[in-house]
């Protein structure tokens, strides 16, 4: 069994009409800030915010009348289950929906919106797949699998045309790796339209489970962890779709999650676009990794949007917090009238503001007379912090940063 170009061919024409064609455009910011020719492909511009739709439809699509009338099932993170949900519903299919725990709570309610029946098992993707195949047997239901599908994988490769459509000058597509069908599918359309073109995967470091598989190493035991792009965090890489994209894959890297944070933080600021973790996957290769891609014109997939409003408003105040643009001051000084007076007129004069104040009298550290003052402010950058720092240095009250 393998994945035809035929085959992203026919899915193309299947889901005409029924998803949005989403744009790619090129990005001239973040080509400054992370020295490649950056485009961006907006699959977060679909209607349940990702991608997923595309092979989730193209499936169902080909289903018998039987089949649909006896329904589907599925085990997802949140995006294959709302693409599934979402079409299912249109064609009048019923749909049974695990999650894992830990599942953002935005994906659970918009899945159960879309008129699926959720049910919440298990605490990662693998376990959550066991138990829909279970349901599946015990409901005779058909399974539909959200990566190790040829199907599947078919309808993701119309990524990849509709990129190579717009863009035909692209160089590299840095491609998320979850359980591998994303970029089995783009990667069988990308090397067919335009074979040296480079496929670069990329992982969550806490789940490397396509470069695990690559070194013949079991990447269960190795993988795990609260990593923000939930929507790749796949213990096992699919071994269909790892069949498909281990001739194309040229290099797969490992993603630390601060770069995950950042490209979140950025598209949001520079593009004014939600992207979920997993979703901001190729544009944190690039952050890092910037000698891999400088110079290269480079392909990136906004996969998803789908995040939770706590964790991305959590995202971007801890971006604000890597830039120094909010920074906790520490102080230590007579407890005395005037003294947080003295300090505040320094900091307002130079135009920072002042968030949060608090008294620490008991610290063993400080004098009995004296007091300790946590002044968490915000700032314009890092230059402007370090201003305000020499500034009460000067004035008697040296700070430091905690």
């Amino acid at each position: 069994m393998t994945l035809a170009f035929d085959d992203i061919l026919a899915a193309r024409d299947r889901l005409q009409g029924h998803i949005e064609r989403t744009p790619c455009r090129a990005s001239k910011t973040l080509s400054e800030i992370t020295g490649a020719k950056v485009w961006v492909k907006f699959e977060n511009l679909q209607f349940t915010a990702a991608y997923k739709e595309r092979g989730a439809l193209n499936k169902l699509l080909q289903l018998t009348e039987a089949e649909k009338k006896r329904g589907v099932i599925a085990a997802s993170a949140g995006n294959h289950s709302q693409g599934l949900s979402y079409h299912a519903a249109r064609l009048g299919i019923p749909v049974t929906i695990v999650m894992p725990r830990g599942t953002p709570f935005v994906k659970v309610q918009q899945t159960r919106a879309h008129g699926a029946e959720v049910v919440i098992e298990g605490e990662v993707y693998d376990e959550a797949a066991a138990y829909a195949m279970k349901l599946r047997d015990d409901r005779d239901l058909v399974f539909v699998h959200p990566f190790n599908d040829l199907d599947v994988m078919a309808g993701q490769g119309t990524v990849a045309l509709e990129m190579l459509e717009d863009v035909p000058e692209l160089e590299v597509l840095p491609i998320p790796i979850g359980g591998g069908g994303l970029i089995a599918g783009m990667a069988t359309a990308a090397k067919h339209i335009k074979p040296d073109v480079k496929i670069v995967g990329l992982e969550p470091a806490m789940y490397p489970s396509f470069t695990a598989k690559m070194r013949g190493v079991n990447a269960g035991v190795a993988s795990g962890g609260a990593t923000i792009a939930e929507g790749i965090a796949v213990k096992q890489v699919g071994d269909l779709s790892y069949s498909v994209v281990r001739p194309l894959v040229d290099e797969v890297l490992l993603i630390e999650e601060p770069f995950f944070e950042r490209a979140v933080a950025l598209y949001c600021n520079i593009e004014k676009t939600v992207a979920e973790g997993a979703g901001a996957g190729s544009l944190a290769a690039l952050l890092a990794y910037p000698e891999r891609f400088r110079g290269k014109a480079c392909g990136l997939v906004v996969t998803g949007g789908n995040i939770d409003t706590r964790l991305l408003a959590s995202v971007l105040t801890r971006e604000l917090v890597r830039e120094q643009r909010i920074v906790s001051l520490r102080i230590i000084g007579d407890d005395r009238p005037g003294l947080l007076g003295t300090v505040s007129a320094i900091i307002g004069r130079l135009g920072a503001n002042i968030i949060e104040v608090a008294h620490n009298r008991l610290a063993l550290d400080v004098p009995a007379k004296g007091a300790e003052f946590d002044i968490l402010i915000e700032t314009r950058d890092a230059q402007h912090t370090q201003e305000i720092m020499d500034a009460l240095r000067e004035a008697g009250y040296p700070p430091r940063a905690v």
